[in-house]
């Protein structure tokens, strides 16, 4: 079972924490990893995009010329998508781009991504973090003293000072423990947890 060292927002070292084997032990599988960010990006797609076919376009009643005789192509509408001003063939409409992933893999999914942040010794606790109020200075004070740059902090519940002074930062982001996703992890270079955090985010993937 591994162990990683808790420090303090100064970065004093105040204790270890066992790390589960089963959390934080697996090997990484790249095609389970892609599927389960793509499917992340995926969903992020809002799908409005929309062009006007001839169903919609308003105009085009009457049928520019006759038939034959004029020694021009045949032609019905002035809508049609081969015309100025005519309706798009084939075009875009709007859709839904998520496709179902099971729990089960996402689970698994996320516990590789926190397996390769500690194998790559990129994953960090910290006993608590306190602001006296909420300010970007304060925080920025805070992380460049644990010698991050870009790094997804992981809190154990809603703390509103930390997510106000954390939103300016550029590279860090705040999410609570609940909202942990792989996309997250894979993307910011290190993953600080708060001790509190690292207990749930343990016990809820087991």
């Amino acid at each position: 079972m591994a162990t990683v060292k808790i420090y303090d927002q100064d970065k004093r070292e105040v204790g270890e924490m066992e790390l589960a084997p089963e959390v934080f032990e697996i090997p990484a599988k790249p095609e389970i990893l892609h599927l389960v960010v793509r499917s992340q990006l995926a969903a992020k797609r809002t799908g409005t995009h929309s062009v006007k076919n001839r169903k919609v376009i308003t105009g085009g009643g009457k049928k520019p010329w006759r038939q034959k005789g004029t020694g021009r192509a045949r032609a019905g509408s002035t809508r049609s998508p081969l015309w100025r001003g005519g309706a798009v063939a084939h075009g875009p409409q709007p859709r839904d781009y998520t496709f179902k992933v099971n729990k089960k893999v996402k689970s698994l999914a996320l516990r590789m991504a926190l397996s390769a942040k500690v194998s790559g010794d990129e994953l960090m606790v910290v006993n608590k973090i306190e602001l006296p109020e909420a300010k970007t200075k304060l925080f920025a004070n805070v992380v460049n003293t644990l010698g991050v740059k870009k790094a997804l902090i992981v809190l154990p519940g809603s703390d509103n000072t930390l997510e106000l002074s954390a939103r300016n930062i550029s590279g860090i982001k705040v999410v609570r423990q609940d909202m942990l996703n792989v996309y997250d992890v894979l993307r910011h270079e290190h993953v600080i947890f708060l001790e509190g955090a690292a207990k749930e985010v343990q016990e809820r993937l087991k």
